[in-house]
């Protein structure tokens, strides 16, 4: 007891620490749920929350409470994805906004480790299953339309979040290869229009490649890259008066080996870095701006908690919680075990800090 007390006060108190992983003792900062989710995303509507996921057709949960128990619903999808390539039936990271009565679900195509991508979206009237209508792609990378432009022409299309201010939105993307991009959605919210030079915002980049060794390189140059894979993906933007934070998934992500896990540290974790703009240059605490490496840990490996990631922030009564997914270590650490897990945040000094629930 003395040792948790004492590693929840480090944590606190310095956000550039991880906590050190420990034995399969259940972690005190993570409330934990029944739902299996990788890629979470939450809304809440009118008191009913509906959770959005990876799986057939993107999969819907509702439950009455963050805390559950979760139900699974149905799916957004009716059948596999319009968007020709990629994992069609499995569409991943999803995240689900309301725009004026307007349910927008965006959603990636892909296939593992390259970056022939593309993200889409379906809308709704309601945030239940039934009634969508599917889209297509909004943006491509790898091939297809508007692919061999920049910032597409170097980035891997997914992983959306959408930041609404407004009546205008935001499609902030991007996983490996040149990092975490931003590009304003028109009006419809389905579409994007001309984005030049000053309208695409580089938000953040991860500054150590992993080298991947040449006998397991794939010959199609979409699915490698020269200058070594960078680990950085799963972006997020909330917003807290008066900073705008970046959320980031940090580090190896999925497929773990539980006799082979790597480096500690060099598994996923959740990281932040703010400014007073939503285009960026978002920076850590340290000032060092996220395009060049910077990234403040907030959660990371602890306990019976192994990499946290894909996060999220809902703004409720009691004030902003932080969801994501997590492996628990007493249960497996396989990809479709991940759980939906949430923390309560607090700030201090404009700081997002974990704190204990209300």
């Amino acid at each position: 007891m003395v040792l948790v007390t004492t590693l929840f006060s480090l944590f606190t108190l310095s956000l550039c620490r991880s906590i050190p992983r420990s034995g399969p003792s259940y972690s005190p900062y993570t409330q934990a749920t029944n739902l299996k989710i990788h890629d979470p995303t939450v809304i809440n509507v009118g008191g009913a929350y509906y959770a959005y996921g990876v799986g057939e057709h993107i999969v819907i949960h509702q439950a009455s409470g963050l805390a559950g128990p979760w139900k699974q619903i149905g799916s957004v999808l009716d059948k596999d994805s319009i968007i020709p390539k990629g994992d069609r039936e499995k569409p991943w990271a999803p995240t689900t906004v309301a725009v004026n009565g307007i349910f927008y679900c965006y959603y990636s195509v892909s296939n593992a480790g390259c970056r022939d991508s593309a993200i889409g979206v379906a809308t709704s009237q309601s945030p239940g299953p039934g009634g969508w209508t599917d889209h297509g792609a909004i943006i491509q990378s790898g091939t297809g339309q508007g692919s061999d432009e920049h910032p597409f022409n170097e980035v891997n299309a997914i992983d959306p979040a959408v930041l609404v201010t407004g009546d205008k939105g935001l499609l902030i993307f991007g996983s490996y290869w040149s990092g975490i991009w931003e590009v304003p959605l028109n009006e419809d919210f389905i579409s994007v229009g001309n984005i030049t030079e000053s309208n695409a915002h580089h938000l953040a980049k991860h500054p150590q490649p992993e080298q991947v060794k040449s006998q397991n390189q794939n010959p199609n140059p979409l699915c490698r890259d020269a200058a070594g894979r960078r680990p950085v993906e799963g972006a997020y933007i909330s917003y807290h008066a008066p900073y705008y934070y970046l959320w980031l998934s940090w580090g190896q992500c999925c497929d773990y080996d539980p006799s082979n896990l790597p480096p500690s540290g060099e598994e996923y974790s959740i990281r932040v870095g703010r400014s007073e703009s939503p285009h960026g240059p978002f920076v850590d605490k340290q000032g060092k701006e996220l395009t060049h490496g910077g990234g403040e840990l907030i959660y990371g490996s602890n306990n019976d908690v192994y990499a946290p990631g894909g996060p999220g922030v809902l703004t409720e009564d009691t004030g902003d919680i932080l969801y994501y997914h997590y492996l628990n270590t007493t249960i497996s650490y396989d990809f479709w075990e991940a759980r939906l897990g949430y923390s309560y945040l607090g700030y201090v000094d404009g700081w997002p800090v974990i704190r204990e629930a209300p």
